[in-house]
């Protein structure tokens, strides 16, 4: 099991946080963005504007650079931070580029900001994100203005009282084929060792109390779409 609490998981040692172009509010995203000294910042290519306008320095930029608002121009040559430009036409997204960055420098705990706003076929290339990073031992969390998701397999995850307030939605959908065992404790609705079907969705719309909340998923995967996460 493992607890996400404000904008981290309770006990990690480091995290990758990687920043996209999608469209999101920068001053909610200085807000949100925490960096320790062991954490990996990259910038997948737009994402070096939301940074440099929050103040924050990445330590790689990579992508095809087509999404930089000032790229015209652009001079990287006194930069603090490493680049790693991609050609304009290539099978990984900028996205998944700073993934692969991420793992092959050690991380397993990544956040990843700028990748719910904006184009949705970039959305769903993004939640496709969290299942690569599954299939390889690592965990996502995609956070937005107002929403974050996760992807949980065989597993439980635990939102401690406050994590979010009273009334604010949670939604689970079975991901990848059916979800088995699922139980959902602490909130309005409560599940209790059932299956979660891929075609039905019946996870939507269940709401925190105030209380701690836990969701599990005993044999399958589980996408969870969390609103209002503190």
């Amino acid at each position: 099991m493992f607890q996400f609490v404000m904008g981290k998981w309770v006990g990690s040692v480091k995290k990758c946080v990687i920043v996209g172009a999608g469209m999101c509010d920068a001053q909610r995203l200085k807000r949100q963005i925490t960096l320790d000294e062991n954490d990996l910042c990259i910038a997948a290519d737009g994402g070096l504007d939301y940074l440099t306008a929050i103040g924050l320095m990445p330590d790689l930029v990579i992508g095809d650079m087509d999404s930089l608002e000032h790229k015209e121009g652009l001079d990287f040559s006194h930069a603090d931070f490493r680049i790693k430009r991609l050609p304009y036409e290539k099978d990984d997204t900028d996205m998944l580029a700073a993934i692969k960055e991420g793992l092959a420098a050690g991380y397993r705990q990544f956040m990843l900001y700028g990748a719910l706003g904006g184009r949705f076929d970039h959305i769903i290339a993004n939640i496709q994100c969290l299942l690569y990073l599954s299939n390889r031992g690592a965990k996502g969390v995609l956070v937005g203005d107002d929403v974050t998701l996760m992807l949980i397999r065989n597993e439980k995850v635990d939102f401690p009282a406050g994590s979010a307030e009273a009334g604010n939605r949670i939604s689970v959908f079975a991901f990848g084929g059916d979800a088995h065992g699922v139980s959902e404790k602490g909130l309005k609705y409560l599940l209790d060792d059932v299956t979660v079907k891929l075609e039905f969705p019946i996870g939507v719309s269940n709401e925190f109390i105030g209380e701690d909340a836990e969701i599990e998923v005993k044999d399958g995967m589980l996408l969870l779409c969390v609103e209002g996460l503190r």
